[in-house]
């Protein structure tokens, strides 16, 4: 009877600390992780040197929650300078020289999500048209085109989404060319300012998530009906390819451009180069379509996806093409194409960025 007293409580006291370890990491899970920096943060951001050969993994010294949630596509850039990411409440940049990951960070003094670069610093906006800019040299932040959205709902008066919810056109993004015309992309309108923002125009309609690239006075941009081209720093527009389809990616290669079209009839996203300043294109890339089993089985549902063409560089003589199943690297123009090795990633397609003879990869972390 004795063995049974001394049981008993021992067995209450197991179950309450067990009780109170499980109550411990259920109120571990709801509170808010805060962001920091850690050693082991890895597989956000690699960086190679030599044509994709190999990679260097650059990710130490950035936030860690980025290792969950990913880079949006407009939270990066490289150009000259380096490499700059916005994560959290700063921007973090990289020289492109560095041998070992290093980051340094500039506090941010606002909510702008997105950042681009721009002909004397980097942009700043968010989806409400908040826009800032750092100039080159400089570490101070200063707000930009202020009036843009008074301006562009009196210019066009249409109602949607974000207009009837928070009374502002939706900001896609903004691009300014190296003569300081500024564009920016908001709801389905580009609109130009060639004034420093004073005041705009609206040039183009029905654009969509509009990406705009220069080259030699001749500007191109995505569009929902394909590809479009400007030879007057964008006050007309032209269509230049058309496959019934969204102009998925745009971008300025060596005597030319290179673009990336969906086709709603075959589901697939072809590549098109032109070398005549985007008069005329040439499809290439026809062995990097996903085969037709596993397109079918992504259109029944089998698959969550196919191995889709979603970017397209250029770094020195080879052209870059990132898939949703990895990169590939051609040196002829893209009529052959090799797969590049890069280290095991859970991810849905891949970012990339190209500055000089280093490219930058960012795994996306959703479709």
């Amino acid at each position: 009877m004795k063995k049974l007293f001394v049981f008993i409580p021992a067995i209450l006291l197991v179950s309450f600390l067990l009780n109170s370890f499980v109550l411990k990491e259920e109120e571990a899970k709801k509170k808010p992780k805060k962001e920091g920096k850690s050693a082991g943060v890895v597989n956000i951001i690699f960086k190679s040197t030599d044509g994709g050969q190999t990679w260097q993994d650059i990710s130490k010294g950035l936030p860690e929650n980025l290792q969950r949630a990913g880079v949006p596509r407009d939270g990066f850039f490289a150009n000259d300078r380096g490499v700059y990411l916005r994560a959290g409440n700063g921007v973090y940049h990289s020289e492109p020289n560095s041998t070992t990951p290093f980051w340094t960070k500039e506090v941010f003094p606002g909510n702008q999500r997105n950042i681009v670069p721009g002909k004397n610093g980097i942009f700043a906006y968010d989806f409400k048209g908040q826009f800032l800019q750092k100039i080159n040299g400089t570490s101070y932040w200063s707000p930009v085109y202020e009036n843009f959205q008074e301006q562009a709902v009196r210019l066009n008066g249409t109602e949607d989404y974000y207009y009837t919810n928070y009374k502002v056109k939706f900001v896609r993004t903004v691009f300014e060319t190296a003569g300081g015309t500024v564009f920016i992309v908001s709801s389905n309108s580009l609109f130009r300012s060639t004034n420093h923002g004073k005041t705009w125009k609206q040039v183009h309609v029905g654009g969509g998530a509009m990406k705009l690239v220069e080259s030699n006075g001749v500007l191109l941009a995505t569009c929902r009906e394909g590809i479009v081209r400007s030879t007057d720093d964008g006050q007309n527009w032209d269509r230049v390819i058309s496959e019934e389809g969204v102009g998925i990616a745009v971008e300025r290669i060596d005597g030319g451009f290179a673009a990336i079209v969906n086709n709603p009839i075959t589901e697939t996203n072809s590549i098109h180069i032109s070398m005549d300043s985007g008069k005329t294109w040439e499809v290439i890339g026809e062995d990097l379509q996903p085969s037709w089993s596993s397109s079918l089985m992504k259109k029944i549902g089998l698959l969550q996806s196919s191995s889709d063409i979603l970017s397209i560089k250029q770094m020195g003589n080879y052209l870059l093409c990132g898939r949703s199943d990895g990169i590939f690297r051609s040196s002829d123009r893209g009529k052959t194409w090799q797969q590049l090795i890069l280290p095991p990633i859970e991810n849905f397609g891949f970012n990339l960025s190209v500055s000089g003879n280093v490219i930058y990869v960012i795994p996306n972390k959703g479709c």
